[in-house]
C-alpha cells in the first residue's frame, strides 16, 4: 500500500502550528512524517505570501528542500487551476521549472488537463488523475487517459454512512475505463478517515495529512503530520 503524506494542501499556515510557509520547516516536517511510514510526498509550494504557486522559483525552493530532507523519495505536485486560472499561463509555468516533480496532480474537471498532462509527460513528470463527479466523464474521454501513473479519487466532506457507496461507485467507474490502473482513495474532513480505512480494506493506495484533516479518527487535533501518517500506519498494519 502506497502511503502518501499531503503535508498542507491549499491551508494557510494560520490554520494550524505545524504549517508553515518555510519550505525548510516544512521538510523537516515531511521527514518525520516519512519516518513515520510515509512513503511519498503530496506538497503545495508556496511563495513568500504563503499562497499555493506554480512559479519555478517556487517549486523549486520546495523540491530542493524536501529533497535534502527526505532523499530518495517521490514527491508530488499540485497544478491546481486556483493558482492560475488562465491555461495559457499555467503551461507557461510548467515550462519554466528547473526543478521537476516525480509526479504532479491534474484535474481533470478544470479547463485545460489534456494539455497540462501532456506536456507534464513531455517532461518526464509522471501524472496524477484527479477529478469530482464532473470530471469523470472528461478523463474517460482523454487521450491521456491511460498514460497517467495513476488515479486520485477525493471525497469531499461527507457524512460517514455514505462514503462506501461514494467511492466504490467511482471506483467501479475507473475499472470500467482502465482495469490495472492504480487508485489512490482518500477523503477530506469528515471522510479523511474513513476513506482510509476503506482504501486499507479495498487494497489501495491512499493519502493522510493536514491537507485532508487536521483531525485523529477520535477527534483530537493531529500535534502534525507525522502523528497523522503513525496513526494512518497503525490501521493500514493492524493484525
Amino acid at each position: 500500500m502506497l502511503l502518501q503524506v499531503c503535508i498542507n494542501g491549499a491551508r494557510s499556515a494560520t490554520e494550524h502550528p505545524a504549517l508553515s510557509v518555510d519550505a525548510t520547516l516544512s521538510a523537516a516536517d515531511a521527514a518525520r512524517a516519512v519516518a513515520a511510514g510515509a512513503n511519498e510526498i503530496h506538497v503545495h509550494p508556496k511563495d513568500a505570501a504563503g499562497h499555493d504557486s506554480m512559479a519555478a522559483a517556487d517549486v523549486e525552493r520546495w523540491l530542493r528542500a524536501l529533497r535534502s530532507a527526505c532523499p530518495d523519495v517521490p514527491i508530488g505536485v499540485t497544478t491546481g487551476a486556483w493558482i492560475e486560472r488562465d491555461v495559457e499561463r499555467r503551461l507557461a509555468a510548467i515550462e519554466e521549472w528547473t526543478e521537476l516533480p516525480d509526479v504532479a496532480s491534474v484535474n481533470w474537471h478544470e479547463a485545460g488537463a489534456d494539455a497540462v498532462a501532456e506536456l507534464l509527460l513531455s517532461r518526464g513528470v509522471g501524472v496524477e488523475a484527479g477529478w469530482d463527479a464532473t470530471g469523470l466523464e472528461a478523463w474517460s474521454r482523454s487521450p491521456v487517459r491511460s498514460r497517467c501513473a495513476r488515479v486520485l479519487i477525493e471525497l469531499p466532506d461527507e457524512a460517514v454512512e455514505v462514503v462506501r457507496r461514494h467511492a466504490e461507485g467511482l471506483i467501479a467507474h475507473v475499472r470500467l475505463d482502465e482495469p490495472s490502473i492504480p487508485i489512490l482513495l482518500h477523503g477530506e474532513l469528515r471522510s479523511a478517515w474513513p476513506a482510509f480505512s476503506l482504501a486499507v480494506e479495498l487494497e489501495l493506495d491512499s493519502r493522510i495529512g493536514l491537507e485532508d484533516t487536521l483531525s485523529l479518527p477520535d477527534g483530537r487535533t493531529a500535534p502534525d503530520n507525522a502523528t497523522l501518517v503513525r496513526t494512518a500506519s497503525g490501521i493500514a498494519f493492524a493484525g
